[in-house]
């Protein structure tokens, strides 16, 4: 890759992330190109030169989304070689994911995503399913390792860990802050853990 491209793509990732700090702080509503253009230091001729609209700044932010979950499923793995505890570690990720910007909800749970943009939908489904596809593998790991329950199937329990996040994640934006979700994460994986792992683990 040349240096000129990889500084355009060093540039659209920092677009993409003021972006989304900025739907963070203020909502999708507040999303612009000028807004986004304060917040990088450029004026909006600038932010022109790599995204045609909003829209594409949009589909990077789910992109950057995107990377985050799979960057975060890749950090607990090499973290650790007991498939329980890099499970934990996906958990403690995705919290912190959340508590370092409410974008998520955000962005997921807003009509303005989507209306007109059923492509949207179907991405955001590629998303979340990829990212439980990761966490599963993981589940499958521990199975074969004698660490989780035979008998379980791995992406239901996938779906329980997510299932964890997302509504304490929604609680913890509606109070702004106010719900614990750390303690939350805390109690429910010592829940979960008692169910999935094998006997004598």
């Amino acid at each position: 890759m040349s240096d000129e491209k990889l500084g355009t793509e060093i540039r659209k990732e920092q677009i993409a992330e003021a972006a989304l700090k900025l739907v963070s702080s203020h909502g999708l509503g507040r999303l612009s190109v000028a807004a986004v253009a304060r917040r990088v230091g450029l004026v909006p001729s600038g932010i022109y030169r790599h995204f045609r609209s909003k829209d594409e700044i949009l589909s990077a932010m789910l992109d950057l989304i995107e990377r985050r979950l799979t960057d975060n499923v890749h950090a607990a793995s090499e973290e650790s070689a007991d498939p329980l505890t890099q499970l934990r570690g996906v958990l403690v990720r995705h919290i912190r994911f959340i508590r370092e910007g409410r974008a998520i909800p955000r962005i997921v749970f807003a009509d303005e995503t989507f209306v007109g943009h059923p492509e949207r939908k179907t991405r955001v489904q590629q998303i979340l399913r990829g990212y439980l596809g990761r966490v599963s593998r993981i589940i499958q790991q521990g199975q074969e390792q004698g660490q989780v329950r035979p008998e379980l199937d791995p992406e239901t329990v996938a779906m329980m860990i997510i299932g964890i996040v997302m509504p304490a994640g929604v609680l913890w934006h509606l109070s702004d802050g106010g719900f614990d979700v750390t303690r939350h994460a805390d109690r429910a994986w010592q829940m979960l853990h008692r169910a999935i792992a094998a006997d004598g683990t």
